[in-house]
């Protein structure tokens, strides 16, 4: 478990922790001062410094000038970016969206920058947990690939298991549409119509954060920086092969939501057509009963039916009739 760093404050925690390895060795150190930890780097090992929390500037400003770090990079880090690769004269920055949860209508998420150098690999989050704890008990019983190859596999192997947590959060998203679906005809119009929106929306989000990714993964694929290995290329272009699936869902989800609202505006519209063929049927139904009423309430001296002893129940019994035959012939044409 990582330990909150005690140099600052509960409003401005920073995790530091520094994870030094080869082919024979393995050291990890948590809780550890940010000279202590630039102190501790080995240039023969592959050194993965990992900060969560971005509340204390001093330390990110201590590895910058550790690591000579251009001005860009530092703002890039510190502020919210689109996911992206760029490279300088010394190392390589990533930088990606590393997606959780959905929890109620938000996704759970946070910005992760990489700065890939020749032995080492920083990783900045923004907030404390991540996804690595079951990838760094592996680093340490030295299981997988990880531990005899350079700094550029290790920085592929984290970028691979946000992208495969992507899958996650798309489960998510097909699970509620499926549930929308099912109680689309029961839900209200305005209930329905929320939920297919807080869906559009989230898709909209995956998407943006998943195709400025195909971008970037492209750019190390296809061999454009020297800060991957030749034989590191292809698990590179193996992720890039994960994002343009996940955008394919993405996409096929984006036609599913559509479906959805063509499905809920045939619904209203199916519903307001039941309202108005009730109220057409109802209407057509009273309209000779209006008329007889209406008839016999003109009040002529001469009209034989007022003088009539059965001419009240008479006129009653004859609406009754009316209205039941015209319900029948709407029985008969299967109105309702």
């Amino acid at each position: 478990m990582k330990l909150i760093h005690e140099e600052t404050s509960a409003d401005n925690k920073v995790i530091l922790e520094l994870i030094s390895f080869d082919r024979e060795t393995y050291e990890r150190t948590d809780n550890i001062m940010i000279d202590d930890l630039l102190r501790k780097i080995d240039r023969h090992k592959v050194n993965w410094i990992n900060m969560d929390g971005m509340g204390d500037l001093t330390i990110v400003e201590k590895l910058q000038a550790h690591f000579c770090f251009d001005a860009l990079t530092l703002d890039d880090v510190i502020n919210d970016q689109r996911p992206k690769a760029e490279e300088y004269d010394d190392y390589l920055f990533f930088t990606l969206k590393m997606l959780y949860r959905i929890e109620g209508d938000k996704i759970d998420y946070e910005q992760i920058s990489f700065i890939l150098g020749t032995n080492y690999l920083i990783s900045f989050q923004e907030k404390e947990g991540d996804l690595f704890d079951g990838f760094r008990e592996r680093i340490r019983l030295d299981q997988g690939k990880v531990r005899r190859m350079h700094a550029d596999y290790l920085m592929y192997r984290l970028i691979d298991i946000i992208v495969d947590n992507y899958y996650t959060v798309l489960d998510n998203i097909g699970t509620k549409i499926d549930e929308i679906e099912d109680c689309i005809y029961s839900d209200s119009a305005e209930e329905a119509f929320k939920k297919i929106q807080a869906i559009k929306k989230e898709i909209i989000f995956l998407r943006k954060a998943v195709y400025p990714l195909r971008e970037a993964l492209s750019k190390v694929s296809k061999g454009e920086t020297s800060f991957v290995h030749e034989e590191t290329l292809r698990y590179f272009s193996d992720v890039y092969d994960h994002t343009v699936h996940v955008i394919d869902s993405l996409e096929t989800y984006k036609d599913l939501t559509s479906s959805l609202l063509d499905i809920h505006m045939n619904t209203m519209n199916n519903r307001m057509n039941e309202v108005m063929k009730l109220l057409t049927i109802i209407t057509t139904i009273f309209i000779p009963l209006s008329f007889i009423s209406g008839l016999y309430g003109m009040n002529f001296e001469f009209m034989p039916e007022l003088h009539s002893k059965w001419g009240y129940p008479a006129v009653l019994i004859f609406m009754a009739l009316v209205s039941a035959g015209m319900i029948f012939y709407f029985k008969r044409k299967k109105w309702f």
